[in-house]
């Protein structure tokens, strides 16, 4: 899921999200969170989520979660011998049942800080699913001074005629695609305080030189207050 951007828009799309990504944990390993959660975390590739955040803290747990069975398979032969990460099958559109799943709370201790990333997942839900109402279930169980981390497919600032094309080809598929503008993915921060620089494009976050850098999405990193 995360590897295509959603849509397999380019291939410069599912690197900028792939080096977002990177950065974010990296950032929060340093920042002293050492639990994360990965919902929609694809194919493992170079660069996992673990692998950098154990970088950093040889001790960080990891929990990946996606819905496809051949993921989990592939996943689980990669962390065979990495007691502290797993890959779990679960919905995105169901939080409960990824939230209480014993083997991720086996690893996850909801009493401290979680790091929660929702990387090019959220275009997949429609308004009906409720997407705000997902993360509002993550956030009604995160400890204060927990993260997400987010980023969502918008068509501002993209040519027309491309937004056309995507549109029409999501049309009758299986899976639902919904471009955002800003401010509705800035509003599923709601409950979070932002962190700077905000809500803007993955490689204006933070950037390196390395970045790749397109206009199909926005990204933002935020924080659970501590005067929860």
């Amino acid at each position: 899921m995360k590897e295509a951007v959603g849509i397999e828009i380019t291939s410069d799309a599912a690197w900028e999200n792939r080096f977002f990504l990177r950065r974010v944990v990296r950032w929060l390993a340093e920042a002293g969170i050492d639990q994360f959660i990965d919902i929609g975390a694809g194919l493992p590739t170079q660069g996992n989520v673990h692998e950098i955040a154990q970088q950093v803290n040889p001790d960080a747990r990891v929990v990946y979660v996606d819905n496809d069975p051949i993921v989990l398979a592939h996943g689980r032969a990669l962390l065979a011998s990495n007691t502290t990460t797993t890959f779990i099958t679960a919905d995105l559109r169901n939080p409960d049942t990824i939230l209480g799943r014993p083997d991720l709370r086996a690893l996850i201790d909801f009493s401290r800080p979680v790091a929660v990333l929702f990387i090019a997942v959220f275009h997949f839900v429609t308004d009906e699913e409720n997407p705000a109402g997902i993360i509002a279930t993550f956030r009604n169980l995160l400890a204060p001074g927990s993260y997400i981390a987010l980023t969502h497919a918008t068509a501002e600032g993209s040519p027309p005629d491309q937004v056309a094309r995507v549109e029409q080809v999501y049309k009758n598929a299986t899976s639902p695609f919904v471009f955002r503008p800003h401010q509705r993915i800035e509003a599923l921060f709601t409950g979070f305080d932002l962190v700077e620089p905000g809500l803007v494009r993955p490689w204006q976050w933070r950037p390196s030189e390395d970045d790749t850098r397109t206009t199909w999405q926005f990204a933002g990193v935020a924080r659970k207050s501590d005067q929860e």
